[in-house]
Protein backbone atom coordinates (compact mmCIF):
# COMPACT_ATOMS: atom_id res chain seq x y z
CA UNK A 1 0.00 0.00 0.00
CA UNK A 2 1.12 4.02 -0.68
CA UNK A 3 -0.09 5.78 1.82
CA UNK A 4 -1.06 8.93 0.13
CA UNK A 5 -3.51 10.98 2.50
CA UNK A 6 -2.10 12.27 5.36
CA UNK A 7 -4.54 15.39 5.61
CA UNK A 8 -6.97 12.35 6.86
CA UNK A 9 -4.15 10.85 9.21
CA UNK A 10 -0.76 10.13 9.40
CA UNK A 11 1.54 7.29 10.77
CA UNK A 12 2.14 7.04 13.89
CA UNK A 13 5.82 7.35 14.83
CA UNK A 14 7.80 4.73 15.99
CA UNK A 15 9.02 6.99 18.75
CA UNK A 16 5.90 7.90 19.63
CA UNK A 17 4.19 4.20 19.58
CA UNK A 18 7.04 3.09 22.26
CA UNK A 19 6.73 6.07 24.37
CA UNK A 20 2.97 5.14 25.33
CA UNK A 21 3.78 1.38 25.58
CA UNK A 22 4.82 1.39 29.46
CA UNK A 23 1.37 3.65 30.04
CA UNK A 24 -0.96 0.99 28.43
CA UNK A 25 0.96 -1.87 29.62
CA UNK A 26 2.15 -1.44 33.61
CA UNK A 27 2.22 2.23 34.55
CA UNK A 28 -2.09 2.01 34.18
CA UNK A 29 -2.80 4.63 37.36
CA UNK A 30 -5.45 7.32 36.87
CA UNK A 31 -2.82 10.62 36.69
CA UNK A 32 -5.55 12.43 38.99
CA UNK A 33 -4.87 10.14 41.66
CA UNK A 34 -2.54 11.45 44.86
CA UNK A 35 -1.02 8.05 45.19
CA UNK A 36 2.56 7.76 43.97
CA UNK A 37 1.69 5.68 40.97
CA UNK A 38 -1.05 8.49 39.94
CA UNK A 39 1.52 11.04 40.58
CA UNK A 40 3.95 9.46 38.08
CA UNK A 41 1.27 9.40 35.60
CA UNK A 42 0.28 12.96 35.98
CA UNK A 43 4.11 13.74 35.60
CA UNK A 44 4.14 11.57 32.09
CA UNK A 45 0.96 13.89 31.60
CA UNK A 46 2.67 16.78 32.44
CA UNK A 47 5.68 16.45 30.33
CA UNK A 48 3.88 15.69 27.51
CA UNK A 49 1.78 19.33 28.06
CA UNK A 50 5.24 20.88 28.02
CA UNK A 51 6.15 19.31 24.54
CA UNK A 52 2.67 20.28 23.31
CA UNK A 53 2.84 23.76 24.43
CA UNK A 54 6.68 24.37 23.18
CA UNK A 55 5.27 24.79 19.51
CA UNK A 56 2.29 26.58 20.43
CA UNK A 57 3.20 30.79 21.54
CA UNK A 58 3.72 31.56 24.78
CA UNK A 59 1.36 33.50 27.52
CA UNK A 60 -0.99 30.41 27.11
CA UNK A 61 -2.62 27.34 28.36
CA UNK A 62 -2.97 23.61 26.74
CA UNK A 63 -5.74 21.79 28.36
CA UNK A 64 -5.94 17.89 26.58
CA UNK A 65 -9.10 16.68 24.68
CA UNK A 66 -10.53 13.97 23.13
CA UNK A 67 -9.51 15.59 19.67
CA UNK A 68 -9.89 18.49 17.80
CA UNK A 69 -13.03 18.51 17.69
CA UNK A 70 -13.73 18.48 20.91
CA UNK A 71 -11.79 21.42 21.15
CA UNK A 72 -13.45 23.01 18.78
CA UNK A 73 -16.99 22.67 20.05
CA UNK A 74 -15.19 24.00 23.21
CA UNK A 75 -13.73 27.04 21.83
CA UNK A 76 -17.11 28.10 19.72
CA UNK A 77 -19.51 27.10 22.75
CA UNK A 78 -17.62 28.41 25.20
CA UNK A 79 -17.54 31.82 23.97
CA UNK A 80 -20.55 34.52 23.13
CA UNK A 81 -21.67 36.98 20.72
CA UNK A 82 -21.64 36.90 16.69
CA UNK A 83 -19.52 34.53 14.97
CA UNK A 84 -17.65 35.12 11.74
CA UNK A 85 -16.30 32.34 9.97
CA UNK A 86 -15.17 30.79 6.27
CA UNK A 87 -17.08 28.87 4.32
CA UNK A 88 -14.16 26.24 3.76
CA UNK A 89 -13.72 25.91 7.52
CA UNK A 90 -14.02 22.17 8.61
CA UNK A 91 -17.31 20.23 9.23
CA UNK A 92 -16.38 20.29 13.19
CA UNK A 93 -16.81 24.66 12.67
CA UNK A 94 -19.59 25.00 10.41
CA UNK A 95 -21.91 22.47 11.99
CA UNK A 96 -21.48 23.67 15.61
CA UNK A 97 -21.66 27.16 14.51
CA UNK A 98 -25.15 26.31 12.93
CA UNK A 99 -25.92 24.94 15.93
CA UNK A 100 -25.09 28.01 17.74
CA UNK A 101 -27.30 30.02 15.11
CA UNK A 102 -30.04 27.72 15.93
CA UNK A 103 -29.54 28.95 19.76
CA UNK A 104 -30.00 32.17 18.59
CA UNK A 105 -26.52 33.48 17.74
CA UNK A 106 -25.76 35.61 14.40
CA UNK A 107 -23.26 33.74 12.27
CA UNK A 108 -21.83 35.24 9.66
CA UNK A 109 -20.47 32.99 7.02
CA UNK A 110 -17.19 34.78 4.66
CA UNK A 111 -16.96 33.25 1.20
CA UNK A 112 -13.26 32.80 -0.36
CA UNK A 113 -12.09 33.24 -3.86
CA UNK A 114 -11.02 31.23 -6.35
CA UNK A 115 -7.92 30.66 -4.71
CA UNK A 116 -9.29 29.24 -1.25
CA UNK A 117 -8.30 32.84 0.45
CA UNK A 118 -10.85 34.90 2.53
CA UNK A 119 -10.82 38.95 1.31
CA UNK A 120 -9.72 40.83 3.86
CA UNK A 121 -12.10 43.82 2.74
CA UNK A 122 -15.13 41.72 3.08
CA UNK A 123 -13.61 39.95 6.54
CA UNK A 124 -13.38 43.89 7.63
CA UNK A 125 -17.08 44.37 6.70
CA UNK A 126 -18.29 41.66 9.01
CA UNK A 127 -15.87 41.73 11.68
CA UNK A 128 -17.73 44.84 13.49
CA UNK A 129 -18.41 45.55 17.10
CA UNK A 130 -20.91 42.58 18.72
CA UNK A 131 -18.59 40.00 16.87
CA UNK A 132 -17.79 37.45 19.43
CA UNK A 133 -15.95 34.98 17.98
CA UNK A 134 -13.65 34.97 14.86
CA UNK A 135 -13.17 31.43 13.59
CA UNK A 136 -10.26 30.34 10.99
CA UNK A 137 -8.56 27.35 9.53
CA UNK A 138 -4.79 27.58 9.50
CA UNK A 139 -4.03 25.53 6.77
CA UNK A 140 -7.12 24.33 4.76
CA UNK A 141 -7.36 20.60 5.27
CA UNK A 142 -8.54 19.95 1.27
CA UNK A 143 -6.60 22.66 -0.47
CA UNK A 144 -4.08 23.33 1.91
CA UNK A 145 -4.16 27.00 1.15
CA UNK A 146 -2.74 29.16 4.03
CA UNK A 147 -5.45 31.51 4.99
CA UNK A 148 -4.37 35.38 6.28
CA UNK A 149 -4.64 34.13 10.12
CA UNK A 150 -2.73 37.01 11.75
CA UNK A 151 -4.68 39.51 9.83
CA UNK A 152 -7.75 38.23 10.69
CA UNK A 153 -6.68 38.06 14.10
CA UNK A 154 -5.81 41.55 14.01
CA UNK A 155 -9.39 42.63 12.82
CA UNK A 156 -11.14 40.68 15.24
CA UNK A 157 -9.30 42.20 18.25
CA UNK A 158 -9.86 45.67 16.57
CA UNK A 159 -13.59 44.40 17.27
CA UNK A 160 -13.38 43.11 20.58
CA UNK A 161 -13.59 39.74 19.38
CA UNK A 162 -11.75 36.45 20.39
CA UNK A 163 -9.70 34.60 17.77
CA UNK A 164 -10.21 31.08 17.22
CA UNK A 165 -7.72 29.20 14.72
CA UNK A 166 -8.37 25.80 13.71
CA UNK A 167 -4.58 24.66 13.13
CA UNK A 168 -5.03 20.89 13.25
CA UNK A 169 -3.39 20.77 9.63
CA UNK A 170 -0.66 23.54 10.29
CA UNK A 171 0.28 22.23 13.70
CA UNK A 172 4.11 21.85 13.73
CA UNK A 173 4.60 22.62 10.15
CA UNK A 174 3.28 26.57 9.60
CA UNK A 175 4.47 28.89 11.58
CA UNK A 176 0.67 29.57 14.10
CA UNK A 177 0.32 33.20 14.46
CA UNK A 178 1.06 34.61 18.00
CA UNK A 179 -1.88 36.70 18.10
CA UNK A 180 -4.43 34.03 18.26
CA UNK A 181 -6.15 33.58 21.50
CA UNK A 182 -7.93 30.22 21.16
CA UNK A 183 -5.91 26.98 18.82
CA UNK A 184 -7.20 23.87 18.48
CA UNK A 185 -5.03 20.82 17.64
CA UNK A 186 -4.83 16.92 17.03
CA UNK A 187 -2.38 14.60 17.84
CA UNK A 188 -3.10 12.44 14.85
CA UNK A 189 -2.12 14.51 12.04
CA UNK A 190 1.51 14.95 13.71
CA UNK A 191 2.41 11.07 13.58
CA UNK A 192 0.68 10.86 17.30
CA UNK A 193 -2.44 8.85 17.91
CA UNK A 194 -5.69 9.14 17.99
CA UNK A 195 -8.24 10.53 20.33
CA UNK A 196 -5.98 13.10 21.93
CA UNK A 197 -5.58 16.70 21.30
CA UNK A 198 -5.64 19.66 22.59
CA UNK A 199 -7.27 23.63 23.22
CA UNK A 200 -4.48 26.01 23.74
CA UNK A 201 -6.16 28.91 25.54
CA UNK A 202 -4.69 32.48 25.73
CA UNK A 203 -4.26 33.58 29.32
CA UNK A 204 -6.80 36.11 30.42
CA UNK A 205 -9.50 34.00 27.91
CA UNK A 206 -12.89 33.63 28.76
CA UNK A 207 -14.06 29.89 28.21
CA UNK A 208 -17.24 28.47 29.45
CA UNK A 209 -16.91 24.74 29.93
CA UNK A 210 -18.42 21.77 27.37
CA UNK A 211 -17.69 19.16 29.68
CA UNK A 212 -19.24 19.36 33.40
CA UNK A 213 -17.59 16.69 36.10
CA UNK A 214 -14.52 16.24 37.73
CA UNK A 215 -12.72 19.53 36.09
CA UNK A 216 -9.41 17.93 35.95
CA UNK A 217 -8.08 20.07 33.25
CA UNK A 218 -7.54 23.68 33.07
CA UNK A 219 -10.26 25.85 32.01
CA UNK A 220 -12.72 23.64 33.56
CA UNK A 221 -12.66 20.83 30.94
CA UNK A 222 -13.68 17.21 32.51
CA UNK A 223 -12.72 13.47 31.94
CA UNK A 224 -9.76 11.29 33.27
CA UNK A 225 -6.74 11.91 30.62
CA UNK A 226 -5.60 8.51 29.16
CA UNK A 227 -1.18 9.26 30.33
CA UNK A 228 -0.90 6.35 27.38
CA UNK A 229 -2.31 8.91 24.43
CA UNK A 230 -0.91 12.13 26.48
CA UNK A 231 2.74 10.70 26.09
CA UNK A 232 2.37 9.93 22.38
CA UNK A 233 1.07 13.51 21.31
CA UNK A 234 3.85 14.41 23.36
CA UNK A 235 6.92 12.86 21.93
CA UNK A 236 5.04 13.50 18.53
CA UNK A 237 5.05 17.21 18.71
CA UNK A 238 8.76 17.29 19.80
CA UNK A 239 9.58 15.52 16.64
CA UNK A 240 7.54 17.98 14.60
CA UNK A 241 9.49 20.83 16.61
CA UNK A 242 12.69 19.32 15.86
CA UNK A 243 12.26 18.20 12.05
CA UNK A 244 10.25 20.76 11.43
CA UNK A 245 12.48 22.54 8.57
CA UNK A 246 13.63 18.91 7.33
CA UNK A 247 9.81 17.47 7.34
CA UNK A 248 8.79 21.11 5.13
CA UNK A 249 11.71 20.68 2.53
CA UNK A 250 11.21 16.78 2.31
CA UNK A 251 7.39 17.53 1.25
CA UNK A 252 8.20 20.93 -0.64
CA UNK A 253 10.05 19.08 -3.36
CA UNK A 254 7.29 16.00 -3.21
CA UNK A 255 5.27 18.11 -4.40
CA UNK A 256 7.04 19.65 -6.86
CA UNK A 257 7.90 16.76 -8.12
CA UNK A 258 4.02 15.46 -8.70
CA UNK A 259 2.63 18.42 -9.34
CA UNK A 260 4.90 18.52 -12.76
CA UNK A 261 3.46 15.33 -13.56
CA UNK A 262 -0.32 15.94 -12.72
CA UNK A 263 0.40 19.35 -14.86
CA UNK A 264 1.93 18.17 -17.59
CA UNK A 265 -0.43 15.30 -18.04
CA UNK A 266 -3.34 18.07 -17.94
CA UNK A 267 -4.56 18.17 -14.84
CA UNK A 268 -5.32 21.67 -12.52
CA UNK A 269 -4.16 22.53 -9.20
CA UNK A 270 -7.15 23.52 -6.78
CA UNK A 271 -6.56 26.52 -4.82
CA UNK A 272 -3.58 28.69 -4.39
CA UNK A 273 -0.28 27.76 -5.35
CA UNK A 274 0.90 30.32 -2.55
CA UNK A 275 -0.04 30.44 0.29
CA UNK A 276 0.50 26.80 0.63
CA UNK A 277 1.15 23.99 2.73
CA UNK A 278 3.04 21.55 0.31
CA UNK A 279 2.22 18.49 1.73
CA UNK A 280 -1.40 18.92 0.47
CA UNK A 281 -1.99 18.48 -3.81
CA UNK A 282 -5.35 18.71 -4.48
CA UNK A 283 -5.90 18.24 -8.60
CA UNK A 284 -8.63 17.81 -10.88
CA UNK A 285 -9.08 16.41 -14.50
CA UNK A 286 -12.22 16.63 -16.50
CA UNK A 287 -14.08 13.25 -17.60
CA UNK A 288 -12.01 11.61 -14.65
CA UNK A 289 -14.49 9.19 -12.97
CA UNK A 290 -12.96 9.72 -9.36
CA UNK A 291 -14.85 6.60 -7.70
CA UNK A 292 -13.82 4.66 -10.13
CA UNK A 293 -10.33 5.70 -10.50
CA UNK A 294 -10.12 4.71 -6.26
CA UNK A 295 -11.77 1.22 -6.35
CA UNK A 296 -9.32 0.65 -9.97
CA UNK A 297 -6.28 1.72 -7.31
CA UNK A 298 -6.82 0.14 -4.20
CA UNK A 299 -3.28 -0.21 -3.36
CA UNK A 300 -2.97 3.29 -3.26
CA UNK A 301 -4.52 5.23 -0.27
CA UNK A 302 -5.65 8.67 -1.70
CA UNK A 303 -8.69 10.85 -1.18
CA UNK A 304 -11.58 12.30 -2.83
CA UNK A 305 -11.98 15.19 -0.53
CA UNK A 306 -12.18 14.71 3.54
CA UNK A 307 -12.74 11.53 5.24
CA UNK A 308 -14.99 13.51 7.25
CA UNK A 309 -17.87 13.82 4.55
CA UNK A 310 -16.56 10.35 2.77
CA UNK A 311 -19.57 8.54 2.18
CA UNK A 312 -22.19 11.48 2.47
CA UNK A 313 -23.10 11.55 -0.83
CA UNK A 314 -21.90 15.22 -1.17
CA UNK A 315 -18.91 16.98 -3.29
CA UNK A 316 -16.35 18.90 -1.91
CA UNK A 317 -18.01 22.17 -0.04
CA UNK A 318 -14.25 23.61 -0.19
CA UNK A 319 -13.98 22.79 -3.83
CA UNK A 320 -17.39 24.36 -4.37
CA UNK A 321 -16.73 27.20 -2.30
CA UNK A 322 -13.69 28.15 -4.78
CA UNK A 323 -15.98 28.51 -7.45
CA UNK A 324 -15.70 24.43 -8.66
CA UNK A 325 -19.16 23.30 -10.48
CA UNK A 326 -19.99 19.94 -9.12
CA UNK A 327 -18.81 18.34 -12.13
CA UNK A 328 -15.21 19.57 -11.18
CA UNK A 329 -15.59 19.25 -7.74
CA UNK A 330 -16.36 15.55 -8.53
CA UNK A 331 -13.45 15.09 -11.00
CA UNK A 332 -10.89 16.37 -7.97
CA UNK A 333 -8.59 14.05 -5.75
CA UNK A 334 -6.20 14.74 -2.94
CA UNK A 335 -2.74 13.87 -2.48
CA UNK A 336 -1.25 14.18 1.25
CA UNK A 337 1.83 13.29 2.13
CA UNK A 338 4.94 13.50 4.65
CA UNK A 339 7.94 12.29 6.75
CA UNK A 340 7.58 9.34 5.89
CA UNK A 341 6.40 9.18 2.06
CA UNK A 342 9.19 7.86 -0.50
CA UNK A 343 9.96 10.08 -3.23
CA UNK A 344 10.09 7.17 -5.09
CA UNK A 345 6.34 5.72 -4.19
CA UNK A 346 4.79 9.16 -4.69
CA UNK A 347 5.88 9.65 -8.17
CA UNK A 348 5.05 5.64 -8.66
CA UNK A 349 1.88 6.19 -7.50
CA UNK A 350 1.06 9.85 -9.88
CA UNK A 351 2.36 8.21 -13.25
CA UNK A 352 -0.60 5.06 -12.26
CA UNK A 353 -3.40 7.45 -11.30
CA UNK A 354 -2.63 9.78 -14.52
CA UNK A 355 -2.33 6.19 -16.67
CA UNK A 356 -5.23 5.31 -14.90
CA UNK A 357 -7.20 8.61 -15.76
CA UNK A 358 -6.10 8.68 -19.14
CA UNK A 359 -7.75 5.05 -19.82
CA UNK A 360 -10.89 6.31 -18.73
CA UNK A 361 -10.85 9.20 -21.12
CA UNK A 362 -10.12 7.32 -23.64
CA UNK A 363 -12.85 4.31 -23.20
CA UNK A 364 -15.03 7.66 -22.89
Amino acid sequence: MIYLDYQATTPLAPEAYEAMLPWLRDDFANPHSSHAAGRKAKAAVEAARAQVAALLPPGGTVSFTSGATEALNWAIKGTRGDIVTLATEHAAVLDTVAHARAQGRKVTVLPVGGDGLVDLDRAAEAIVPGTGLVAAMLVNNEIGVIQPVAALADLAHAAGATMLCDAVQGFGRVPIPTTCDLIAVSAHKIHGPKGVGALWRRDGAALEPLLHGGGQEAGGRSGTLSPALCAGFGVAARLARSGESEDGAHVARLFAAALARFEGAGWSLNGALDPRYKGNLNVRRGGVDVARLMSELRDIAFSAGSACASGSGRSSHVLRAIGLNEVQARSSIRLGFGRYTQEDELIAATNRIIAAAHAQRIAA
